[in-house]
This record gives structure tokens, C-alpha cells and sequence, in this order.
């Protein structure tokens, strides 16, 4: 068989690479249990909100639980990627995963006991946004010493399949559990399904951050992560592209209204709209198959990023519910397309050292820049209007990664194959 022959099937290949689950048991496991566990916790999210709900009857005190989430996350953020660039991130992964296991088993626990306390619940969300800050750039940091470099995009793509299963299915799951068996019954799934990725973790082999001049553990500085990051253009255009997308055109605090206005709808197109980029978002993984010929990834990252505009933008005009969803579709899957590549370009050209640091960055435009995004876009919209909002807002996208382009000429020329930060 000739080279070109035998590379022909990769070529042509449209779904997700499984390489990664092939070659290494200790990914596989790492995977799977993270799989488990990202439907565990869309459980838990959606069985607190309605709990919450259900003691207060205040949507008000339901949106606190997003905020009672979201400072912590942003706070413990930086720091989460400091400690991961210090201590062993196969024990740290251990630690804090245990950590939200025994939250949700305390939440089951007051569930059977009949405690139904708001300050309580306010008080877990909080305490699992720690756990998760310090639990997700361990585990990001994990996969490239488990993967070689040239596995890593589809490493990147199976896990965002992982992450966003679990954000469609946890939900689903989580109210026909309740309604059938009640929040605990869903808490307490949500603590046993923990136990998947625990195992994983357990098997791993101890890892220690990586230094380039050799020297042991020392304290990671977050402070120096940042200079780090200030002086590298290339891994610093991978988070400017994504704040183009995220503030400026990112609508979905506008989707109650837009389902009323334009399409005369009710909760239910409300939901349709909310899951239309998830499922665009999951066929970016599922058919990723091709982005491994895409060798620069910078220019991947900048079309995904104003295909992500672009789709918005235009459905800001229509007043189609179908083609509205498809294009809704259309931005998941860019944006999906987009995190994998940058993602990639954080894991190959940064150090093993800066890594979990730069996952602690990662965390905090992923957390603030979408919510920086519903309040730019509930602003203008009752400053103008819906749809003033929404496709200004894409062609405001458009026109700053088009802009980014233009500065970051090194961005432009990144290539995966020789990685430079």
C-alpha cells in the first residue's frame, strides 16, 4: 500500500478521531468518567434550580443561583490554574472531585431529611464553584501528558462531545428524575456518578508539573501566569477571539423575548432556541473528523469566530423559527470548532508549567465573557430593540475578529505542526 493510499481514510474522515480512546487506557478512563459525571452534574443544576424555585417561587432567587455560581467560579479561577501548576494535578484532581461528590451527597442527604433551606442550596452552589475552579484546570492539564501533541485536537473534540452531552442530556435526565423520585433521587445518582471519574483519576500516574530549567515544586504565581500570558501573542489572541464572540454577539439572554416577539411562542420555543446552538455545538464534535488536516489553527480559530457572527448576525433578521434554529445550530457548531483549536493551541505551544494557569484564564473568560454578553445584549435590546441587538452584535463580532486579524499577523500564520505561543 502506498503513503498516499494509507492516508487516504484520514483525509477523508468526517467524524470525530477516537485515536485518543485507542491508544491510551488512561484517557479512555479519564473520558468516560468525565462523561458520567458531566450528565451527573446537569442534574444537579437543573434539580437546585428547581428546588429552588419550588421554596421560593421567586425567578429572581432562581437567577441568584447563576450569580452564587459564577463569582466564585471567576474568583477561584486563576488561582485554581496557580495550584494546578504547583502541586500534583492527579491528587488535586482527586481532592476536588471528591469535594463535589460529597456536596451532592450533601444535598441528597438534606433532600431524604426534609431540609429545604434556600441559604443552604445558595451555600452548595457556591462550594461546588470552588471545587469546579480548582478541578478543571487539573484535569485539562492532565491530557497532554497523557496524549501525544499530534492527538491532542481530537482529544479536545471528544471531550467537548463529553461537555456538551452532558449539558443536553443532564437536564433532561435530571427532570424526569425528579418528577418521578424527587430532588434527592437526583442529587444521589449525581454522587454515585462521580465515583466513574474518581476511579479514572485514582489510575492515573502521579503529575507533577514539568519545569523547563529542571528545578522541583515551587508555588505558582498567578500573577507571573499573567506576564506569561502578556508576552505571548499567539495564546493571547486565542482568548481575544473568543471575548469577540461571547460579549459581542452572544443573544441568549434575549431568547424569552425573541421567542414572544418574533415567533408568537411560549417556554417551549424558549427551550428550542436555548438548545439549538447545544446540538450545533455537539455535531462540532461528533463531525470533527476533518479538522485534522487544519494545520494553521490561528486561522481556523478567526473563520469559526466570524462564522459565529455572521450566523448570528443573520438571525437577528430572520423571523423564521426553522431557519432561525439552523442558524442558531450553525454558531454552536463554529463555536465549538473555534474551542477546539484554541484549546489545542493552549495545550502544544505553552509549557507544561504555565498550563494549568492558562486553564485558570480559560475558565474565567468562559464563565464571565458569556455573562458579560447577556448584559451588553439586554442593554441594548431595551435600549432599541431584539433584533437591533442581536445582529448588531454579530456584525459588531465580525467586524472586531476581522479587525484581530489585521493586528495579529503571527496569529494568522500559527501552525499546529511547529507551535509557537
Amino acid at each position: 500500500m502506498s503513503a498516499t493510499q494509507a492516508a487516504e481514510p484520514k483525509e477523508r474522515r468526517l467524524f470525530a478521531d477516537l485515536t485518543p480512546l485507542r491508544t491510551s487506557a488512561d484517557y479512555r478512563r479519564l473520558w468516560f468518567g468525565n462523561s458520567v459525571t458531566w450528565v451527573g452534574q446537569g442534574m444537579t443544576t437543573l434539580a437546585i434550580s428547581l428546588q429552588v424555585y419550588d421554596i421560593t417561587r421567586s425567578p429572581f432567587s432562581v437567577g441568584l443561583v447563576g450569580l452564587f455560581s459564577l463569582v466564585p467560579l471567576v474568583v477561584f479561577g486563576l488561582y485554581g490554574g496557580a495550584i494546578a501548576d504547583t502541586v500534583d494535578r492527579r491528587r488535586l484532581g482527586l481532592a476536588s472531585s471528591t469535594g463535589l461528590a460529597v456536596l451532592s451527597a450533601a444535598l441528597a442527604t438534606a433532600a431524604f431529611a426534609g431540609f429545604h433551606r434556600v441559604w443552604f442550596l445558595y451555600g452548595i452552589v457556591a462550594l461546588q464553584a470552588v471545587c469546579a475552579a480548582l478541578n478543571a484546570p487539573a484535569r485539562s492539564s492532565m491530557i497532554p501528558r497523557l496524549l501525544p501533541a499530534e492527538q491532542l485536537r481530537a482529544a479536545n473534540a471528544l471531550n467537548s462531545m463529553t461537555m456538551t452531552f452532558g449539558m443536553l442530556v443532564g437536564p433532561s435526565l435530571g427532570g424526569v428524575v425528579v418528577g418521578l423520585a424527587g430532588y434527592q433521587a437526583a442529587y444521589l445518582i449525581d454522587a454515585i456518578a462521580f465515583s466513574a471519574s474518581l476511579y479514572a483519576m485514582w489510575r492515573l500516574p502521579s503529575m507533577l508539573p514539568e519545569r523547563v530549567d529542571g528545578a522541583g515544586a515551587a508555588r505558582a504565581s498567578v500573577v507571573d501566569g499573567l506576564r506569561f500570558l502578556a508576552t505571548r501573542p499567539n495564546l493571547r489572541m486565542t482568548f481575544f477571539s473568543d471575548f469577540c464572540a461571547m460579549i459581542l454577539a452572544h443573544p441568549r439572554a434575549l431568547f424569552p423575548a425573541v421567542a414572544a416577539l418574533w415567533y408568537d411562542g411560549d417556554a417551549r420555543t424558549t427551550g428550542l432556541l436555548v438548545a439549538a446552538p447545544a446540538v450545533g455545538a455537539l455535531l462540532g464534535g461528533v463531525l470533527s473528523g476533518w479538522q485534522g488536516r487544519i494545520h494553521h489553527h490561528g486561522q481556523a480559530v478567526l473563520l469559526a469566530v466570524a462564522t459565529w457572527g455572521t450566523a448570528i448576525a443573520v438571525f437577528g433578521l430572520t423571523r423564521n423559527l426553522w431557519l432561525g434554529l439552523l442558524l442558531l445550530a450553525v454558531a454552536g457548531y463554529s463555536d465549538t470548532v473555534s474551542m477546539i483549536f484554541r484549546n489545542t493551541m493552549m495545550q502544544v505551544a505553552a509549557p507544561d508549567e504555565m498550563r494549568g494557569r492558562l486553564q485558570g484564564v480559560f475558565i474565567v473568560v468562559v464563565a464571565g465573557g458569556p455573562r458579560l454578553g447577556d448584559f451588553l445584549a439586554g442593554t441594548v435590546a431595551d435600549l432599541t430593540s431584539p433584533a437591533v441587538a442581536i445582529t448588531g452584535g454579530g456584525l459588531a463580532c465580525v467586524l472586531a475578529i476581522g479587525l484581530l486579524a489585521l493586528y495579529g499577523k503571527s496569529f494568522r500564520r500559527y501552525d499546529g505542526r511547529n507551535p509557537t505561543p
